[in-house]
């Protein structure tokens, strides 16, 4: 992962055109915040599904994604129709990230949404609307006819979306989130979920609650894939390492690595030779650059 803020757009090009030609790294991943969450408050913050269609016409092989998309900032049925630009640009290569968005406590995240006249919706009507969105969103693609949906959140008529995704019948959806009522719709909804977190022993513990929450839906828990993102310490590698190790022992097979701004030159091939092969030699999983 790349966070496009404090960076220049020409810092994260360069490291993802580099990672594209590095078998080791499968995928590759912007975040949505519209102002900076770190570091200096006015300093620059890219909008992610803007940097991430400009990278996906500059690389060829790397799965891409926004980890995660705030279901706050887009009605669904435009973020539908700017993932589908996405996904054809990027010739299907598109894993579709979102989650409830911005932690409440978290002051510079907070602050976004204001900035740009925003509603910040409690955690509960965000959580019911991250649901009904991802209903809605896939109804979107798939759909041949348009179609009316009211919902208690989203309210469309006459909704449909030409062109389709590219991937059908859609684009892989990745669910970021840790809370119970999250991971509620992660049971119902997500290919692949996603937490943010280095605490190995939280994530396993909220993984144990995924399972309980597709046992009782009657989803097999082995249909969704684990994701984790993981801190990489450029000075301190060895550490970075056995983060990996522990997190893949632990059943997450989808690692993501955060890199530290600034990127130094030629960081997705330290990447793939201090952190990737050392641990892929002991067991296989899937990496890419966070």
């Amino acid at each position: 992962m790349t966070a496009p803020m404090q960076v220049d757009y020409h810092d994260i090009l360069r490291v993802w055109r580099e990672a594209d030609g590095i078998a080791e790294i499968e995928h590759a991943w912007l975040f949505d915040h519209l102002m900076p969450i770190g570091g200096d408050p006015g300093g620059p913050a890219y909008e992610g599904w803007t940097l991430l269609s400009a990278l996906a016409a500059q690389t060829e092989r790397l799965r891409l994604g926004v980890m995660v998309t705030s279901n706050r900032f887009r009605p669904p049925a435009m973020l539908a129709k700017i993932a589908t630009v996405v996904d054809i640009v990027s010739a299907g290569r598109l894993d579709f990230g979102i989650g409830v968005g911005s932690r409440p406590d978290h002051p510079l995240a907070r602050r976004e949404y204001a900035a740009h006249g925003l509603p910040f919706a409690d955690t509960a009507d965000a959580v019911a609307s991250l649901a009904e969105a991802l209903t809605a969103i896939r109804r979107l693609w798939t759909s041949n006819e348009p179609f009316d949906f009211h919902g208690t959140y989203v309210d469309l008529a006459g909704a449909f979306a030409s062109p389709k995704p590219v991937q059908r019948p859609h684009p892989p959806i990745v669910i970021g989130g840790r809370s119970a009522a999250t991971l509620r719709v992660v049971a119902e909804h997500a290919d692949i979920w996603n937490i943010a977190s280095g605490d190995i022993d939280d994530a396993v513990s909220r993984s144990a609650l995924l399972e309980r929450y597709c046992a009782a839906i009657g989803r097999d828990p082995a249909s969704i894939t684990r994701s984790i993102n993981l801190p990489v310490s450029y000075d301190q590698p060895w550490l970075t390492r056995d983060a990996i190790d522990r997190a893949v022992g632990a059943g997450f097979g989808h690692i993501v690595l955060t890199l530290p701004a600034p990127y130094p030159a030629g960081v997705a091939r330290w990447v793939a030779d201090e952190l990737i092969t050392p641990s892929t030699a002991q067991q296989p999983w899937r990496i890419g650059p966070s």
